[in-house]
């Protein structure tokens, strides 16, 4: 893509089709490597044609320009201008158009450049060509931030035509964590064979149901049926068939015409079959871990479980679950101390662990959890102690509510800025509440139950940032004490919890539409004080009390029923929960997928997890 022979870029925009909404204008001063600073007397000048010592000729156009603007720009313009004569004054530029020319020169004596749905294609190719590394930088930001199902594989093409390795990372990494998307839009089906099957071996695609990826295969063929259909058997072969049900397998596999027409389709089909048996009859083992056929993808987010009440005190303990495994995973730091009744937050790549009680504080710290190094560190305190704390991530901020001091049930609450390290009261709340919960929705804070020091609340309110205040919306249909609140399906989930005579198993959406509360499947076990997280389009719901003891036991929501997950290896109450996505070490937090790294972890090749 360096030199002369750089094409305009307008076959690329036949290539690509981007959904590009907005225009990015880069300045000089924002956050990109480059040292040149531009003066605004100098392209007076050039605009007045003054002391020009080289014109730049694209096509028919003429650009009058200072030599030294141009190299202090790139050096590019400094190894051009050296390899002809100081006499030579016009310089013929080929490869892109007069256009994208006059951006490259405007960006040279101002230091800015915008950045449009309409020029990003041809802008970064010429600035690829020029290399002008800040415009570059620019563009492949622009691009970056536009990528959505629709878009991110020609996106990823695009990135053939130069070498852009961070937005080539990022587009791919988006395709593989968005796949069940990407695969029903028309891009997907002009990917080449080789590079559809690069992206169905991973072990890093993220899928909910491998039937998803079977699904995928088949309208990439009858795309073109009667060349790629020869290619079924080496397509098929790379899905995990063995992690789908047998009812898939018969209903929509084995009626194919394809696959039942196909003897290698067929022996595919048999193995694949053979291992869903074993692995049917059979506990998880290593082999099944290890074994292509029913190996697990990773997932793309892990659910932590931090801390709790186990038994008659409080733990250290986190567990990290692997969805796609249905299995948790031990990620105690032993020399972190216990807590219980806290709550734990998720902001720019950190875990958070506020508040809360070790059978003998009531806590006003905070632990921050570098999930990198798996090590704790000391953030600012709160302003207050709180132990039974309700915490939300709202934007770039972190919230605490309510809770008890260790004296009294709080109405206060306070914001935390991870970029000042620094706490602040924000508006009180209306109610005193302790052993609530908190969500976040349409860009409002929602609290609902808890206890005021008298009685269980069936009462909720949200609170707007830009307002700082609290409104009251429609109570809840029963009180609820050490319930669960959760974001889900654009609804707010009030889940289980105590009601002063009884653990629940019931739950219950709220729409701000209609300011109105409507009942929801029942949960399989009453419970309070458990964690709750929406993880890979779920609602998780995980240990608590029962009303004699902790629970290690684990369900999950998925807008319709509620169905039973892989328990814990740690019974606890008062325990918290978190989601973190894009973890690059995402391999320590799940079960290991090769045999060498189960036989370090489990120590013995024959058990079973």
């Amino acid at each position: 893509m360096k030199g002369n022979d750089v094409s305009s870029g307008c076959f690329v925009s036949d290539y690509v089709a981007l959904v590009l909404p907005r225009a990015q204008e880069v300045k000089m001063n924002d956050p990109v490597k480059f040292s040149y600073e531009p003066d605004s007397a100098f392209n007076d000048l050039r605009l007045e044609g003054k002391f020009c010592d080289a014109v730049l000729k694209v096509e028919d156009v003429e650009f009058k320009v200072h030599r030294i603007i141009l190299c202090k720009c790139s050096q590019y313009f400094i190894a051009l201008f050296n390899r002809w004569s100081n006499t030579d004054k016009v310089f013929n530029i080929p490869g892109l158009s007069p256009d994208m020319m006059q951006l490259i020169i405007e960006f040279a004596y101002t230091g800015s450049v915008s950045v449009t749905e309409e020029n990003v294609q041809d802008l970064l190719i010429a600035a690829d060509q020029f290399c002008v590394m800040a415009v570059v930088q620019a563009c492949c930001d622009f691009l970056g931030e536009q990528l959505c199902p629709g878009n991110c594989i020609g996106i990823f093409g695009f990135t053939d035509f130069g070498f852009f390795p961070e937005l080539q990372s990022k587009a791919y990494r988006y395709i593989l964590d968005h796949f069940e998307e990407v695969a029903l839009h028309e891009e997907f089906l002009q990917l080449g064979l080789q590079q559809l099957i690069n992206i169905l071996v991973r072990d890093d695609l993220n899928v909910r149901k491998e039937s998803a990826v079977y699904e995928a295969i088949l309208r990439w063929i009858d795309h073109g049926p009667e060349e790629r259909k020869a290619h079924v058997a080496v397509l098929l072969s790379k899905v995990r068939l063995a992690l789908t049900s047998m009812e898939f397998m018969s209903i929509n596999v084995l009626t194919n015409e394809m696959v039942k027409n196909n003897f290698e389709c067929l022996s595919i089909v048999r193995n694949n079959l053979e291992a869903m048996d074993n692995f049917r009859r059979n506990r998880p083992s290593v082999a099944h871990f290890c074994n292509p056929l029913t190996r697990p993808r990773l997932p793309n987010a892990i659910l932590l479980a931090i801390a709790g009440w186990s038994g008659v005190s409080p733990t250290n303990a986190i567990e990290a679950y692997d969805v796609r495994a249905d299995h948790w995973i031990s990620v105690t730091n032993h020399s972190e101390r216990p807590r219980a009744y806290h709550g734990t937050a998720v902001l720019n790549g950190n875990v958070y662990c506020i508040g809360g009680f070790n059978h003998a504080q009531h806590f006003n710290s905070v632990r921050r959890f570098n999930l990198n190094t798996r090590t704790w560190h000391e953030a600012a305190s709160m302003c207050d102690r709180r132990c039974y704390v309700s915490v939300a991530v709202l934007g770039e901020n972190i919230y605490a509510l309510g809770g008890y001091d260790g004296h009294a049930r709080l109405n206060t609450a306070e914001r935390y800025s991870p970029e000042d390290n620094q706490w602040s009261l924000i508006a009180p709340m209306q109610e005193q509440r302790s052993n609530a919960s908190s969500a976040t929705l349409h860009n409002r804070v929602y609290i609902c139950g808890g206890f005021n020091g008298s009685e269980c609340l069936e009462t909720a309110e949200f609170y707007i940032p830009e307002a700082n205040q609290w409104t009251m919306i429609s109570p809840m249909s029963s009180p609820r004490s050490g319930i669960g609140i959760a974001a889900y399906e654009n609804r707010v989930y009030a889940v289980g919890g105590y009601d002063g005579t009884n653990r629940l198993r019931s739950a219950e959406a709220y729409n701000p539409v209609s300011n109105s509360w409507q009942q929801v499947a029942t949960m399989l076990t009453p419970r309070s004080n458990f964690g709750i997280a929406v993880h890979d389009g779920l609602l998780f719901v995980v240990g608590g009390f029962k009303g004699f003891t902790t629970s290690y036991d684990v369900e999950s929501y998925d807008g319709a029923e509620w169905t039973a997950a892989c328990n814990m290896g740690v019974c606890r109450s008062a325990v918290s929960c978190c989601v973190v996505s894009g973890l690059p070490n995402v391999s320590d937090f799940v079960v290991p997928r090769d045999a060498l790294a189960l036989l370090n972890q489990d120590g013995d090749s024959d058990e079973p997890f």
